[in-house]
C-alpha cells in the first residue's frame, strides 16, 4: 500500500513538472512572437524613414531663396508641391532637369531635361512627354505660387534609372516664360530664373 502512495506521489510530481515545462516553452514561444513583431516594427520603422519627404530649396539667380519644393514617393509616382514667392507673375515653365548642380546665375550648369526614357518634349508630342516635363506654374500677383502636380515616370528609389536620386542627381528649375508643350527640345520657355538641387 505504501508502494502505490509512493508511486502515485511520484507520478504527480512528474506531471507537475512536465506541464510546468510546457509553460516554459510556451513563455519561450511567446517571447519570440514579440521579438518577431519587434522586428517586422523596425522593418516598418524603415520603410517610413525611406519614403520620407525631400525638400528643394529653390533660389533665382542672386541666390536668393525663391520658394520650396516638396517631393514625395507615390504608388504611382512622385508627387511635386511648390510653394514659392518673390516670382514675376504669369505662367512659368517647370521642369526636373537631368544634373543636380545649380550654378547661378543662369543654372545651365543643371543640363537638359530629365529623360532617361529618350522621348521627345512636351505633352502635346506624339512621342513626349520627358520624364521631367510639368505643367506650367501660374504665379499670382504678388508673386507667390502653390501647386502640386504627379511626376508619373520618375521614382525616389536610388536603384532605379528614373530616379531623381542617380549617380548625376537632378534638379528643379523655373523658367522666365511658359512652356508650350511642344517646342524642342524643351518648350521654349526661356531663361531658367531658379534652381533648386534634389538631393537626399
Amino acid at each position: 500500500m505504501k508502494r502505490v502512495v509512493v508511486l502515485l506521489f511520484l507520478l504527480t510530481i512528474v506531471a507537475v513538472l512536465t506541464a510546468c515545462g510546457d509553460n516554459e516553452d510556451d513563455d519561450n514561444g511567446n517571447t519570440q512572437n514579440n521579438a518577431d513583431q519587434e522586428d517586422k516594427a523596425v522593418e516598418q520603422d524603415d520603410d517610413s524613414e525611406d519614403s520620407e519627404e525631400i525638400q528643394v530649396d529653390l533660389q533665382n539667380g542672386d541666390k536668393e531663396s525663391v520658394g520650396t519644393a516638396t517631393l514625395e514617393e507615390e504608388s504611382d509616382g512622385v508627387e511635386v508641391t511648390i510653394e514659392g514667392e518673390n516670382l514675376p507673375k504669369g505662367r512659368h515653365a517647370f521642369h526636373v532637369h537631368e544634373k543636380g548642380v545649380c550654378e547661378a546665375p543662369d543654372f545651365k550648369s543643371a543640363g537638359g531635361h530629365f529623360n532617361p526614357g529618350d522621348t521627345d518634349h512636351g505633352f502635346d508630342t506624339p512621342n513626349g512627354p520627358h520624364a521631367g516635363d510639368m505643367p506650367n506654374i501660374a504665379i499670382g500677383e504678388d508673386g507667390t505660387v502653390e501647386q502640386s502636380f504627379l511626376l508619373k515616370n520618375v521614382t525616389l528609389d536610388k536603384n532605379d534609372d528614373h530616379s531623381l536620386l542617380g549617380e548625376n542627381g537632378t534638379a528643379l528649375v523655373i523658367h522666365e516664360g511658359a512652356d508650350d508643350g511642344k517646342s524642342q527640345p524643351s518648350g521654349d520657355a526661356g531663361s531658367r530664373l531658379a534652381c533648386g538641387s534634389i538631393s537626399k
